[in-house]
């Protein structure tokens, strides 16, 4: 059980806003931009580290400590933590957990991020939803406030960043049972890898494919149907990418999008998307599906939405799902074609499992029309 490796540097956060707080270094040494958010949930927080969709951000947990019952191999949902920096209160310097690999801070160090600690979180919070989201840097080898300032000012906008292509698979893979009776083609744009598994134990064939590939090379797997992942930036600059959702719906194929997915069905049916203030994310979101009138507590991560004027004017989209904290738009399925997709994250890691039921409809849409 490790001790925390930096707990003797200390270190700063500069906000956009000119917020400026001193605290103590976490992970490796150095300095780290990104657009500063925070997570609301209190455990997970391996699982949202290596999350992709998290490219380019600088995260803040809310639970008071985190680290306590350290870090495993099995618990990434990518190969590398994906956050650009780390703040938190209070982290812990023993964990708990016989099967764990490593503690955090060891784990932040191996993997280069470099963080910050000792800050009172709660305010901070409490700022960046007044203020909204925007760029900061953290460091623990600069303590001049003006240079801190003259970095920042280098790093750019989320608005209007394309990031999929830089978190995506280089190569195409497969995942699942070769033999399985249903395939499924999976366009990775950041993709979770229990995303994966819950297609795979629900008995399908995936080949998942690098961001920029076209319609016509998927459909050279012959799949029965197409899912478009979660990921980072913005959806609006993703031209490639709401080609291909409109190439797969001219197919007539059954069409699953989360997350990013979901803002590229609305993009590709003429719906815009738009900068939220401050974004959803955590595990502990309330969501109501209209169609059922049933509520379920997701898990989220997005800092862009669907314009809800928009989507209630389509005559070719529907509202299937809506969030009951701020009443936008979670979830939408086409009214003419076998296509449907969330905003939130139905696989759930973490968080409950309230809504893993949507795999089930999108493998039984599939199998009506295999």
């Amino acid at each position: 059980m490790s001790s925390l490796n930096h707990n003797h540097f200390s270190a700063a956060l500069l906000l956009q806003d000119g917020t400026f707080y001193k605290g103590k270094a976490l992970g490796k040494k150095g300095t780290s931009t990104g657009e500063i958010c925070f997570n609301t949930g209190m455990t997970g927080y391996q699982e949202v580290f290596t999350d992709p969709s998290y490219a380019g951000q600088t995260l803040i947990m809310n639970n008071c400590y985190i680290g306590n019952y350290g870090t495993r191999k099995e618990d990434r949902e990518s190969d590398s933590i994906k956050i650009s920096g780390l703040i938190c209160k209070n982290i812990s310097d023993q964990y708990f957990r016989p099967m764990a690999d490593a503690s955090l801070d060891d784990y932040l160090v191996k993997s280069n991020l470099t963080g910050i600690y000792d800050l009172d979180t709660r305010a901070l919070v409490t700022h960046i939803r007044s203020k909204g989201a925007m760029n900061c840097i953290i460091s623990s080898e600069i303590t001049d406030r003006d240079q801190l300032q003259a970095e920042l000012n280098k790093v750019p906008s989320m608005e209007g960043l394309e990031l999929s292509s830089k978190v995506s698979t280089r190569q195409i893979y497969k995942a699942g049972n070769p033999d399985a009776t249903y395939r499924i083609a999976v366009l990775d744009l950041g993709v979770k890898r229990n995303i994966l598994h819950c297609f795979t134990e629900r008995g399908a064939f995936l080949q998942i494919y690098p961001a920029k590939t076209t319609f016509e090379e998927m459909e050279k797997f012959a799949p029965h149907g197409y899912f478009i992942s979660n990921g980072p930036g913005d959806p609006a600059v993703m031209d490639y990418a709401i080609k291909t959702v409109k190439d797969i719906l001219s197919s007539e194929k059954p069409f699953f999008g989360i997350c990013l997915g979901h803002q590229l069905l609305a993009l590709a049916n003429g719906i815009p998307t738009f900068k939220m203030h401050h974004g959803h994310r955590g595990l502990n979101h309330p969501v109501k599906n209209v169609i059922t009138g049933k509520s379920e507590i997701t898990t989220q991560n997005h800092g862009f939405g669907i314009d809800p004027e928009a989507t209630r004017k389509s005559d070719t989209i529907e509202i299937t799902h809506v969030n009951l904290n701020d009443g936008s738009i979670e979830g939408i399925k086409l009214r003419n074609k076998p296509a449907f997709s969330v905003q939130y994250h139905p696989e759930s890691t973490p968080g409950p499992y309230d809504s893993r039921y949507l795999f089930d409809e999108f493998m039984n849409m599939i199998k009506m029309r295999a």
